[in-house]
């Protein structure tokens, strides 16, 4: 039921056919969306999206995604979650992948999306830091 594990942390990470792909489906799916033809590929999955930075249109691109294709959201931010003063970024994502089946986070320092991809067991999505910002 899981994902399997491959992280969106940068575009340098990935062949560029492996982004050709990536964009072709998005193209293949939004058209699918408007014609009421889109396959709900991920009903009963869950994405934790956390948020250190608010943003509208990547909450509501994310979460909006997930709810077209049948799965949900979860919105946490620094507060719910304290990485880096409550709980280690490496706590989190083992916590976070023992109930989610990807994450997403939008957050300044690029090393906390790195230490969530290295200890995390599910698919880390890198929304935006302040070094890099791969799904513009």
């Amino acid at each position: 039921m899981g994902l399997s594990k491959k992280d969106f942390i940068s575009i340098a990470d990935f062949e560029r056919s492996e982004l050709e792909e990536i964009l072709d489906l998005a193209i293949r799916q939004k058209k699918q969306h408007h014609e009421g033809t889109l396959e709900r590929t991920h009903v009963g999955r869950v994405m934790a999206c956390i948020f250190h930075k608010p943003s509208l249109r990547t909450r509501v691109s994310f979460e909006v995604a997930m709810h077209n294709l049948g799965g949900t959201s979860l919105y946490l931010t620094d507060k719910e979650l304290g990485i880096g003063s409550r709980e280690a970024p490496e706590d989190v994502a083992r916590v976070l992948s023992r109930y989610v089946d990807a994450i997403m986070i939008r957050t300044f320092d690029n090393a906390i999306v790195e230490d969530l991809a290295r200890f995390g067991t599910v698919p880390v999505i890198n929304g935006l830091t302040d070094l890099l910002h791969p799904c513009q």
